[in-house]
């Protein structure tokens, strides 16, 4: 799939393929080369996320209702785009996030074309991150201390709603050859 830019300089919702890593890379696991792409829901808060609570003399975490109720949305739909099992070993992650696009956008773009998007009220991408790593953990990928290579770029809103495009590539490793002789 690839990601591309219409006419109207719109993004459509399709994601880019992964770069290659090394041509001399060879497979680390099973699932090398098999990459997962998911497009889901606009994450929330990190703040929302997290739920802290007392228990005797220690503050513990734990994930809040909301953070269970997105990563069931998010094991059902990478369920429904046949993913069974997580991508085992290291992994990159690219992450494009799109806002919600205002009412009064074509007012702001009017005023400042090239940057009208920076005043559309967005999550940080290091927030986003973390709720990703979280929701995808054990459903798409193994565990997040795999993670090893990541991008995150926030795009221009667009008629697509809120959403954000994930795309899970298994990494692979040079292995050393012995002696030939």
């Amino acid at each position: 799939m690839t990601l591309t830019t219409d006419k109207s300089g719109q993004d459509t919702q399709r994601l880019a393929p992964a770069r290659a890593f090394s041509p001399t890379s060879a497979p680390q696991s099973a699932d090398a080369g098999r990459a997962i792409t998911l497009v889901l829901p606009y994450p929330i808060s990190a703040n929302r996320y997290w739920n802290s609570f007392r228990l005797g003399n220690r503050m513990m975490v734990a994930p809040s209702s909301e953070a269970k109720a997105y990563k069931r949305q998010v094991a059902q739909l990478a369920q429904a785009c046949g993913i069974s099992k997580p991508i085992t070993g290291r992994v990159q992650i690219d992450i494009r996030l799109w806002p919600k696009r205002p009412k009064d956008w074509a007012r702001r773009y009017a005023q400042d074309p090239f940057a009208w998007d920076d005043t559309v009220l967005c999550l940080d991408l290091d927030n986003v991150n973390k709720v990703l790593f979280d929701a995808l953990k054990g459903i798409a990928i193994d565990d997040d201390r795999w993670v090893r290579r990541m991008t995150s770029e926030r795009m221009q809103p667009d008629d697509g709603g809120a959403r954000v495009a994930v795309r899970i590539t298994p990494l692979v490793i040079a292995v050393r050859q012995g002696a030939l002789l």
